[in-house]
């Protein structure tokens, strides 16, 4: 079954961050049509700074630990704290390992999605990240016993499949609830990213894969 090394990772990890980074204007867009339109430079400046502390040459849970560390220590709001616990929890899954195979990888975003539900109290349905992620969760538990192949392109179409799905939701939590009825109709800002990030480290794994 294919893997890659955990060493040498960081680069990864550095590349989804660019991609935070370089969406930082759509994010706070989207953001701003139901919520306070920070969503997105809040990512960007939380994930551009991990950037610079992570080598190339870094362990997969070594950068995510610096990412966690910037986003739970200097990132305000809810969003460094649910995508710091997500980054520490999946950083708990691949370390010591030298190798992950696509078991691991669905081990791996199954405890990241765990431990975004353990600090908060938002739930798949709520129109938040969790309509993108439990559903790349599920399809990478699906899919693994296949392999990386079946297993990144599951996660990618399941990911921005929940995130296209939030536009019929209504939102239940944050800022957004206030708005009732009138929060459907807009694709959701936390949702948006989780996609993007969790499409972009799937690209990453499948060109390392090679």
């Amino acid at each position: 079954m294919a893997s890659f090394e955990n060493a040498g990772s960081g680069a990864m990890v550095r590349r989804v961050a660019a991609a935070v980074v370089e969406n930082r204007a759509w994010l706070s867009e989207i953001d701003g049509k139901i919520g306070d339109g920070d969503h997105g430079n809040n990512m960007a400046k939380g994930f551009g700074r991990a950037a610079e502390r992570i080598d190339d040459a870094d362990t997969l849970d070594a950068a995510f630990a610096t990412v966690t560390d910037v986003l739970m220590g200097e990132i305000g709001g809810s969003m460094g704290p649910l995508y710091g616990m997500f980054f520490s929890d999946m950083a708990d899954v691949v370390a010591g390992k030298d190798r992950i195979d696509a078991p691991t990888f669905a081990a791996m975003l199954a405890a990241g999605a765990e431990g975004v539900m353990a600090i908060g109290e938002a739930k798949p349905g709520d129109k938040c990240l969790l309509d993108a992620l439990c559903p790349a969760v599920r399809a990478a538990e699906e899919t693994a016993p296949q392999g990386f192949p079946a297993t990144l392109n599951a996660v990618r179409a399941a990911a921005e499949e929940g995130r296209d799905a939030t536009r019929d939701m209504i939102a239940k939590i944050g800022r957004a609830s206030r708005l009732g009825e009138r929060s459907r109709g807009v694709q959701d800002a936390g949702a948006t990213s989780c996609a993007l990030i969790l499409v972009t480290l799937a690209n990453e794994i499948e060109a390392r894969l090679g």
